[in-house]
C-alpha cells in the first residue's frame, strides 16, 4: 500500500508540473512570494551565443560565452547584437560567469580554475589568477567579488588576489537553494538564477535568504522552439539608468525587465 501511495504522489507531481509549470509547483514548496515580470525592452541577440556571464556598462554589454572550443568574452552593440570586439580563449578553456571592478574585466572558467582578467577597453589580457573551485557565476558588490559554483553556497573574493574572505548559504525556508548560476549586484541585493529554471532568486547578502523570486517562464516561452540547452542566463544591471538586462544561452532575444520590490 505504502508503494501505491508513493506512486500516486508521484503522478500526483508530475501531473501538476505539467499543468501549471515548474515555478507554480516550486512556490508550494518556498516561503518567498513568488513574481512575475515586466518587459520594458526588447534587443536582438546572437542566438548561437552560449551566454555565461553578461554586464551593461558604459552603453555596452560585455558577454562571457561557454563551450569548449567556442568560449569568448565579447564586447556587443544593444542596439543590434553585433559583436563590436571579441577575445577567444583557448580550445581547453569553458568560459564562465564574468564581473567588472576597477576597470577591469574578470572571467571564470568551468572546471579549469582559472580567472582570466582583461582590460576593459581594449580586452587585452593582463593576467590570471586562481580560483579554487568551479566558476559559475561572478558578480562584484563594490569591494569584493561574489562568485557561485553550482551549489547553494555562494562565496565573496578579495579584489587582486582572490583570496576567500566569507561565504553564504542560500535558503529559503529554511532549505538549501542548489543550482546558482549567474549573479548580479542589484542595489544591495544579489540577483542569481537557478541553472535548468527560469527563475531568479533575491538574495541577502548578509544572511543569505531569499527575499523573493522572480517568474521569466513568459520570456522563454516567447521565443519559440529552442533547444535543451537554451536555459535562462545573463543578468546585467545598469546602475545609472537602474534598468536590469536578462537573456540565455542561444536565446535571439535580450531583455529589458523590471523586478517588484528590488528598486527604490
Amino acid at each position: 500500500m505504502n508503494t501505491m501511495i508513493r506512486r500516486a504522489a508521484l503522478w500526483a507531481a508530475i501531473f501538476m508540473l505539467t499543468l501549471v509549470g515548474p515555478a507554480f509547483c516550486f512556490g508550494l514548496f518556498s516561503s518567498a512570494p513568488t513574481f512575475a515580470v515586466t518587459v520594458k525592452a526588447v534587443f536582438p541577440h546572437d542566438q548561437a551565443a552560449f551566454t555565461q556571464g553578461l554586464i551593461f556598462t558604459d552603453g555596452v554589454f560585455y558577454e562571457s560565452d561557454g563551450r569548449y572550443g567556442r568560449s569568448r568574452l565579447a564586447k556587443v552593440d544593444p542596439q543590434t547584437g553585433r559583436i563590436l570586439q571579441k577575445t577567444d580563449l583557448a580550445g581547453e578553456f569553458f568560459g564562465e560567469g564574468l564581473a567588472l571592478a576597477n576597470g577591469r574585466l574578470y572571467q571564470l572558467t568551468w572546471r579549469e580554475h582559472k580567472v582570466f582578467v582583461y582590460d576593459k577597453d581594449s580586452l587585452a589580457p593582463v593576467g590570471e589568477l586562481t580560483l579554487p573551485t568551479e566558476g559559475w557565476g561572478a558578480a562584484w558588490d563594490g569591494t569584493r567579488f561574489v562568485i557561485s559554483d553550482g551549489s547553494s553556497v555562494l562565496r565573496f573574493y578579495a579584489p587582486e588576489t582572490f583570496r576567500e574572505t566569507g561565504k553564504i548559504v542560500v535558503t529559503d525556508g529554511g532549505k538549501p537553494v542548489g543550482n546558482l548560476n549567474e549573479l548580479e549586484w542589484v542595489e544591495g541585493n544579489i540577483l542569481a538564477n537557478v541553472w535548468g529554471s527560469d527563475l531568479v532568486a533575491r538574495i541577502d547578502p548578509a544572511t543569505g535568504k531569499v527575499l523573493a523570486w522572480y517568474d521569466l517562464s513568459a520570456l522563454r516561452a516567447g521565443l519559440g522552439p529552442l533547444s535543451g540547452d537554451a536555459v535562462l542566463n545573463g543578468l546585467a544591471y545598469d546602475a545609472a539608468g537602474k534598468r536590469l538586462f536578462v537573456t540565455g544561452k542561444l536565446w535571439p532575444k535580450l531583455f529589458e525587465i523590471e523586478l517588484t520590490g528590488v528598486f527604490p
